[in-house]
C-alpha cells in the first residue's frame, strides 16, 4: 500500500484515463486495456523517480489504443498499383454485389429452399449454376477458395487412384500452398510425367493405365517459364481418355473478354475458363477474387455428372461458401452474363485510360508541395499475370526518409510504395472519390497542413 506522500498516489485512475480518450472505433474493453497499460507504464516511471502528469498518461493510452485499432480489419487506400493485392484483400466488390449481400444477409433467403415447390433445395443452384452458364459448362459449384476447389475435386473423383500431372506444373502459390501437398491430402496418388521445362502429350500417354482417375493440368498463374519450354494444351490432353481437371487459378472467365470493348493487351496469353471448357476440360477450377473480380471463393465448373459427385462428397460441406459469398458471386456472374464489365471494380480500374489517371495526378500534385506526376507500371497481382504490367500514372514525393513517409501514410490508412528513394502513390487502384483523402494524407506525411 502506498504511503501518504508516495508519488504513485498522483497516478490517475484507469477510469479517468478512459474518460479522456476517444474510442476511435474500437470496443471500450480495448480502450480500457490501453488505459490500464499506460497507467502501468506510468507507475514504473514513478518508481524510477520520473515525473508523471495526466496528459502524458492519456497521450500514451491514446497511442496504445490507436496501435490496437490498426490491428483490426479496416478499409485502406491501395496506392501500391497492385490491383489484386493479396495482403489488402484482393478484388474489391462493386455496389451491385454489395447490395446483393445486404439483401440476402439482412433477412432470410431461399439459400437451400425451392420456392416453386416448397421443398429443400441446394445452395449450389444459384451462383454455381450462373457461373457455369457464363462459360458454357453443364454445372458449377462455389466453395470457399480455389485450394478447396482443387482438393475437393481430387478427393471426390480420384481418392486412392492415380492423377497424372506434369513436373513443370507442380507449383507453389502464396502461403505455402503446394499442388503436391493438396494432392496428398486428397488421398490420390501423384504420378509425375515429363520434365520441369518440357512435357509432351506422349509423356502423359505412357503414364495412362486403368488406375488413372484424372489428368491434372495446372496453369502457372504466378510465374512464367521462358526459353526451351513446352507444355501440352488442354485440347490434346482431353483426347487421352481420362477426365481433364484444369486448375486455371486466376479465373479469367473468357479469353476474349466480351464484357469489355476490347481485350486489354496486358492480359498476354492468359487462358480463359470458357476456352478450357470448349477444348474439352471435364472440370475447371479457379479463384473468385482474382480476375473474376468477386469475393474470396473457389469455383468448379464442368461436366454435370462430375460436379454432382463433388457436391455429394463429405468435404463439400466443410468447404461450402456462405450465403453472403454466394450472393456476391451470383451478382458478379450476372454482370458477366449481361456483359457489364463496368459493374466489376477490377475491370473498371484496370481499363481506365492513362490520360485520366495523369489528369488526376496533376490535380493532386498541385496541392502537395514537391509532388510530381510520374508514369508508373501497375500490376494485376494476387498471383495473376506474372511479369505483365499495366501502364499507369501517379504522384511521387521525396522526403528525408521514405520509410518515415510510408509509415505516416499507413497511420492514415494509405498504403503506397517506394521507387528510387521516392514514395509513389499509383492511382490505378485508387477511386477518384478518394483523391482528396490521398491528397490530405500526403500533406500530413510531409508535415503540411491538411485541407
Amino acid at each position: 500500500m502506498a504511503e501518504p506522500d508516495d508519488p504513485r498516489r498522483a497516478l490517475p485512475q484507469v477510469e479517468r484515463v478512459v474518460a479522456a480518450l476517444e474510442p476511435d472505433g474500437i470496443p471500450r474493453t480495448l480502450v480500457t486495456d490501453a488505459a490500464r497499460a499506460a497507467v502501468a507504464e506510468a507507475r514504473e516511471r514513478v518508481g524510477r523517480g520520473d515525473p508523471v502528469v495526466l496528459e502524458d498518461v492519456v497521450d500514451r493510452a491514446r497511442s496504445l489504443a490507436g496501435e490496437r485499432s490498426r490491428t483490426l480489419l479496416r478499409p485502406v487506400l491501395n496506392a501500391t498499383g497492385v490491383l489484386l493485392h493479396t495482403n489488402l484483400g484482393r478484388a474489391p466488390l462493386g455496389q451491385d454485389a454489395l447490395d446483393a449481400v445486404e439483401d440476402v444477409a439482412s433477412g432470410y433467403s431461399n439459400l437451400e429452399y425451392r420456392l416453386a415447390d416448397g421443398r429443400r433445395g441446394s445452395r449450389h443452384d444459384h451462383a454455381g449454376a450462373l457461373l457455369a452458364r457464363a462459360v458454357g459448362a453443364e454445372a458449377g459449384v462455389v466453395v470457399n477458395n480455389n485450394a478447396a476447389a482443387v482438393l475437393l475435386s481430387l478427393a471426390a473423383l480420384a481418392r486412392h487412384r492415380a492423377v497424372v500431372v506434369s513436373r513443370g506444373e507442380l507449383v507453389e502459390i502464396g502461403g505455402g500452398f503446394r499442388v503436391p501437398d493438396i494432392m496428398n491430402e486428397s488421398g490420390c496418388r501423384l504420378v509425375e510425367v515429363g520434365t520441369t521445362n518440357r512435357t509432351r502429350v506422349g509423356d502423359y500417354e505412357r503414364a495412362l493405365n486403368g488406375d488413372v482417375a484424372l489428368v491434372l493440368k495446372v496453369h502457372a498463374s504466378n510465374y512464367r517459364m521462358v526459353g526451351f519450354v513446352e507444355s501440352t494444351p488442354v485440347h490434346d490432353l482431353a483426347r487421352l481418355g481420362p477426365p481433364v481437371l484444369f486448375d486455371a487459378g486466376s479465373g479469367l472467365l473468357d479469353a476474349t473478354t466480351p464484357w469489355l470493348p476490347a481485350r486489354p493487351p496486358w492480359l498476354g496469353d492468359e487462358p480463359g475458363v470458357r476456352q478450357a471448357i470448349d477444348d474439352g476440360a471435364a472440370l475447371v477450377t479457379f479463384s473468385g477474387d482474382k480476375l473474376l473480380g468477386g469475393p474470396q471463393a473457389g469455383v468448379v465448373v464442368g461436366r454435370g455428372d462430375l460436379v454432382a459427385r463433388i457436391v455429394r462428397h463429405p468435404l463439400a460441406r466443410a468447404f461450402r461458401a456462405d450465403k453472403m459469398t454466394l450472393a456476391a458471386m451470383q451478382s458478379v456472374a450476372a454482370a458477366y452474363l449481361d456483359g457489364r464489365g463496368d459493374a466489376i471494380p477490377l475491370w473498371r480500374m484496370a481499363t481506365v485510360p492513362v490520360r485520366e489517371l495523369r489528369a488526376r495526378a496533376e490535380r493532386i500534385a498541385a496541392d502537395v508541395t514537391g509532388a510530381k506526376v510520374v508514369e508508373t507500371s501497375a500490376a494485376a497481382g494476387g498471383g495473376s499475370l506474372p511479369g505483365l504490367t499495366i501502364p499507369s500514372a501517379g504522384v511521387a514525393v521525396e522526403s528525408a526518409s521514405a520509410d518515415h513517409t510510408l509509415r505516416v501514410l499507413r497511420d492514415l490508412d494509405v498504403v503506397a510504395r517506394v521507387e528510387d528513394d521516392a514514395v509513389v502513390c499509383d492511382l490505378r487502384a485508387v477511386a477518384p472519390a478518394d483523391d482528396a483523402r490521398l491528397t490530405n494524407a500526403l500533406r500530413a506525411a510531409l508535415g503540411e497542413r491538411t485541407r
